[in-house]
């Protein structure tokens, strides 16, 4: 039986990919060195897949996005970026001045690089993917297939002038793209490559034109090709199956109608059922005996069946061998990447009878059975008392925008950041060594102060109009609160990207969430005495906690919503009480836990609405803000507006302004609107003039009292020497806006 394995993450155990990348953009490092620092880590990946499957990718390490690689290896590159000059322009499309839009993965947390369609001739470059393949075999790995992203999914996520493809468009550059595409394959299929991974995410989502879909692969008919398709079931199963390729994998886990679909339609003798029974998804082990009983009984649908995790391994931690402070109980039950391998492994062999590894299938059974972790009372009685007015602020908004700009007397388009300022070299070894109890509390302490008084004056000396206290004390927005909650566990090692080099530790909920002491309170009152301008308190909201961290097994995550809810419900009214005005919470993964079908939207917002609302039931004289980026929000508009917030702030910079333009949609949209005027993810330095247009373009669809203008995102990953002149030219920029508005 096959075992085939998919996305380990590229970081390294060391973080080798992280400080390869950066090294090289801050110019320490050669190409050469880049380059072979890149195949040092790409041999250890691939070794590590051999160790565990018979089955894996080459070409699946990106020096950025896979997007972005197909772009490239076709040539759809936009004229901005023309001529093409190698590792120079890919970056500069990744990460440059004007960099390709960038936005979320699906539902996850990983950021690609949006390909944007001209009128540009395609042809085949397969240069990257050749040489991945062409060391995988000089290393000895025969059973490495090439393995990139699948022509639909790579036209269903395009954009044409910051808009998605319309249907007619995407047929229309379907005939463009796919002889470049079959010319890639067939270079990669005369160096000697026996099959093909090619993912295609995007069969999952609503209203696939299938017609299309059938003439892009009959197209590709006569190639060695394995489909991938993750996240959520397949609508046009029965189509699926007749496409002419040699296997199809399958998400057994994410939901249940693949499995109806199956049972229902068979599955075709001539092609492999790649059967995605390991969660890819999250962190714990699975049960290795229900796994058994499953795959047995698809075996009796599907002639030849090959095991797979349900989604790439990418959005996981490499492995769990490190992690020291994890409890026990909480330890054993954890699979993180190579675990998820292992266990693939195991499965295989104890259906091929091997004694040993049925024996730990039903280990891994007994594992489920009892006690579930971090049980807390007190909290599940909490949510279950919970009623419709802890869900709704006890004035309308009309009301206490009137009440908060009497208290606040904000000017015309205010001015703030979105909460973190950059965290340097010398802060990041301060707080490790405070971890490490190298640095005494009160030293610690005193130090944060320090660099909280002067980012104060700094925000005052650029005369902003709400200021933040810089999150020096923070390394996450959700490790922090995580850190600080019960009902989590945090890891040492658990690094997962979420675009080009940037990474974060996911913390894992395990037991019920409740918050044993305020969070935030000291610090944020300490920066508000400092200035008589109102300082916001940060927080982050329940939703994006949930959405960035591993859900706890056999929970609904309703629940888990409502008890992180209640938590920040405690740390708003403790900063209430401390006489802060305006208080953010933010919700960058509001839109991307939403489910992938739209059939599926109202239950999932539902709860999630429910859960900001109940996390910011604040006083009317609060101010409530939050903060979004970086997510397809047009569609989800009005679930926004029900949050009932007072301020939101979005991405206005990488999208060209389209975000802006679809409040035309929405008349009734009456809440506050932070623009992001320009794109921190990038070092370029956004002059005084392109900050202007953006909020000259947003005046033309908003009421200039609506209009807050603020950086797209957070600034902790941005040096001192590239935010100083950018908040210079954006308040420039505002305060010009300003005197227009007061003439």
């Amino acid at each position: 039986m096959h075992t085939l394995a998919f996305g380990l993450p590229r970081l390294g155990e060391k973080r080798q990919y992280k400080t390869l990348l950066e090294r090289f953009w801050q110019k320490k490092t050669s190409e050469a060195d880049l380059l072979t620092g890149m195949e040092t880590l790409e041999a250890e990946r691939l070794n590590t897949y051999k160790t565990h499957v018979s089955i894996y990718p080459s070409g699946e390490l990106s020096f950025y996005d896979p997007m972005l690689d197909v772009a490239v290896a076709v040539r759809l590159i936009p004229s901005r970026f023309q001529p093409y000059t190698g590792w120079e322009s890919y970056f500069q499309m990744a990460r440059g001045a004007s960099a390709l839009e960038m936005t979320k993965w699906f539902n996850t947390n990983y950021h690609y690089l949006v390909p944007e369609w001209e009128e540009v001739p395609l042809t085949a470059q397969p240069d990257f993917f050749l040489q991945a393949y062409a060391l995988a075999q000089k290393l000895g790995h025969t059973s490495a297939w090439p393995s990139l992203i699948g022509p639909y999914t790579f036209l269903a996520l395009s954009k044409k002038e910051g808009r998605p493809l319309s249907p007619d468009e995407i047929e229309k550059y379907a005939e463009k793209l796919l002889p470049a595409y079959r010319g890639l394959l067939e270079a990669l299929q005369k160096a000697g490559a026996p099959a093909f991974l090619l993912h295609e995410p995007a069969f999952v989502l609503d209203e696939v034109p299938v017609p299309l879909v059938g003439y892009i692969y009959h197209h590709l008919a006569g190639l060695p090709i394995y489909l991938l398709t993750y996240y959520e079931s397949v609508d046009f199963y029965p189509r699926l199956v007749e496409l002419p390729v040699k296997g199809i994998s399958l998400d057994f886990v994410s939901n249940t109608a693949n499995r109806q679909a199956l049972s229902q339609y068979g599955f075709p003798e001539d092609k492999v059922l790649i059967a995605g029974v390991i969660d890819g998804r999250n962190v714990w082990r699975a049960n290795l005996k229900e796994k058994i009983r499953e795959v047995e009984s698809l075996s009796k649908i599907a002639r030849e069946v090959w095991l797979a995790p349900s989604a790439p391994l990418s959005f996981l931690p490499l492995t769990k061998a490190p992690e020291t402070h994890i409890p026990a109980a909480v330890w054993e039950r954890l699979s993180f990447a190579k675990e998820k391998l292992a266990e693939l492994r195991t499965l295989a062999a104890a259906l091929q009878g091997d004694a040993q590894a049925q024996a730990e299938a039903a280990a891994s059974e007994a594992l489920w059975q009892g006690q579930p972790l971090g049980f807390h009372e007190p909290t599940r009685a909490r949510v279950a008392a919970l009623k419709e007015n802890d869900f709704t602020r006890s004035v309308p908004y009309a009301e206490r925008s009137r009440l908060q700009q009497e208290k606040l007397q904000l000017p015309p388009l205010p001015t703030t950041t979105i909460g973190s300022f950059p965290q340097t070299e010398d802060l990041r070894a301060l707080r490790k060594a405070y971890r490490e109890g190298k640095v005494p509390p009160e030293e610690y302490k005193a130090q944060i102060r320090q660099r909280i008084a002067e980012v104060i004056r700094f925000q005052e000396e650029l005369a902003l109009d709400v200021l933040v206290h810089g999150e020096f004390e923070r390394s996450d927005m959700v490790e922090f609160f995580a850190e600080r909650l019960e009902g989590f566990a945090i890891t040492q090692q658990g690094w997962v990207l979420s675009y080009g080099s940037r990474v974060y530790r996911a913390p894992i909920i395990y037991g019920d969430v409740w918050r044993p002491q305020p969070m935030t309170v000291e610090e944020i009152r300490y920066a508000q005495s400092l200035t008589a301008k109102p300082v916001k308190g940060m927080l982050t909201g329940p939703v994006t906690i949930l959405n960035w961290s591993y859900a706890p097994p056999n929970k609904s995550r309703e629940e888990v919503a409502y008890q992180i809810a209640l938590a920040i419900l405690d740390e708003v009214q403790d900063l209430e009480r401390a006489g802060i005005q305006i208080i953010q919470i933010d919700e960058p993964a509001f839109r991307e836990g939403a489910p992938l079908k739209k059939r599926d939207w109202p239950e999932y917002f539902r709860w999630a609405v429910r859960a900001f609302r109940l996390a910011s039931n604040a006083q009317p004289t609060t101010q409530i803000h939050s903060h979004m980026c970086y997510s397809e929000f047009e569609s989800i508009l009005p679930y926004i507006w029900e949050m009932d917030f007072d301020v939101v702030s979005i991405e206005a910079s990488r999208s060209k302004g389209t975000l802006v333009e679809e409040f035309r949609r929405f008349p009734q949209w009456d809440r506050q609107i932070g623009l992001g005027v320009y794109d921190i993810h990038s070092p370029a330095i956004p002059t005084r003039e392109t900050i202007a247009q953006v909020i000259e373009a947003a005046r033309k669809v908003l009421p200039d009292k609506l209009l807050w203008v603020n950086p797209d995102c957070g600034l902790k990953t941005r040096r001192w020497e590239e935010v100083r002149p950018a908040l210079i030219h954006m308040v420039e920029a505002a305060q010009a806006a300003r005197t227009q508005v007061l003439s």
